[in-house]
């Protein structure tokens, strides 16, 4: 999807949803359209009640958990709506841990107000979030 954003540069929300689209069925009005049931859900922006939906957290009663997934939420929806642009670059990936707690300082999640976001979303990761390669021994 972003490449084929950065691509075709849209600047009309019908070329975003053109985008969107591209290279599934072509029947788009469906209610239980395939696009749905990616992460981002765009389809019920562009044929249902105007909304994004973020379909990628895992059910939990746990009260920081929900908090967590709440405050991602709205940092992420924050940089799409501010961000000027998208990369397709692929991130490193040899230090997950370390490159969560990057990314989610990236998208705002600074300080002590969400340091259990944080440890929230990089407790099951491996590696160090201090140092994005071993220190030489």
């Amino acid at each position: 999807m972003v490449e084929r954003i950065n691509k075709k540069r849209p600047i009309t929300l019908n070329q975003i949803e053109e985008a969107w689209y591209e290279g599934t069925s072509r029947v788009r009005n469906q209610h239980y359209h395939e696009s749905r049931y990616h992460f981002i859900n765009l389809h019920s922006f562009f044929h249902g009640v105007g909304t994004v939906e973020l379909r990628g957290f895992n059910g939990t009663l746990h009260a920081g958990e929900i908090r967590a997934y709440i405050v991602l939420a709205l940092a992420m929806n924050h940089q799409a709506l501010t961000q000027k642009s998208a990369s397709s670059k692929k991130p490193q990936t040899d230090n997950p841990k370390f490159s969560m707690r990057t990314w989610l300082n990236r998208i705002g999640l600074i300080g002590d107000e969400f340091k259990n976001c944080r440890e929230h979303f990089c407790k099951h990761l491996e590696g160090s979030a201090a140092w994005r390669f071993p220190k030489a021994a």
